[in-house]
């Protein structure tokens, strides 16, 4: 599985039960802050609570374009198999 498929996976089976925020690094180096996502093919919708510089508060990334996700909650470790880890 190539890292875009093993993103859009990460992404699609993520847990109705788990909020929709995080930090998408992409492989331009930019964090983004988010709190909601949608995805399409390919393509990762991503909602920010405060604009950025650009006065953003939303942004497409391609599922291509992502190096790293990191989680700021608390939640036990073990709560990431519920996104497929084990």
């Amino acid at each position: 599985m190539d890292t875009a498929a093993a993103w859009q996976h990460l992404f699609s089976s993520w847990p109705k039960s788990r909020p929709k925020t995080g930090i998408v690094i992409t492989t331009f180096q930019e964090p983004i802050p988010f709190t909601n996502f949608l995805l399409s093919e390919g393509i990762l919708a991503l909602e920010r609570d405060r604009p950025d510089s650009q006065n953003a508060r939303k942004v497409f990334v391609a599922f291509t374009a992502i190096l790293a996700v990191k989680f700021t909650d608390t939640d036990d470790f073990l709560n990431f198999k519920q996104l497929g880890f084990c």
